[in-house]
């Protein structure tokens, strides 16, 4: 029996609008990342995306630096949990209440 190759990133979710629709709304806690922590955004390049490998709505862009799409982002908090760098923080959802007005 060969050999198989496991090296490559793959994330099996998909985006979407969800059965709800854009779920965003049910979130308590928004995941705010730290630019300055990140390893993507530090190196410049592709190196790390631990975030959006992990995140079961695929909601994290492969982009550097990483944005999350917050209309469908529910706040599971994966994306932060999983952080090899510890870059990204739940933070709290009323407190962004007065800033999105």
């Amino acid at each position: 029996m060969a050999p198989k190759e496991f090296c490559k990133m793959l994330s099996r979710s998909k985006p979407g609008p969800g059965d709800g629709g854009k779920t965003g709304s049910w979130r308590v806690l928004r995941p705010v990342i730290d630019l300055e922590k990140c390893i993507p955004a530090k190196k410049n390049k592709k190196a790390c995306f631990t975030c959006w490998l992990y995140c079961p709505d695929s909601v994290v862009s492969k982009t550097v630096p990483p944005s999350i799409n917050l209309e469908y982002c529910k706040g599971c908090g994966i994306c932060a949990e999983e952080c090899p760098a510890g870059a990204i923080e739940m933070v709290d959802e009323s407190s962004f209440i007065v800033e999105d007005k």
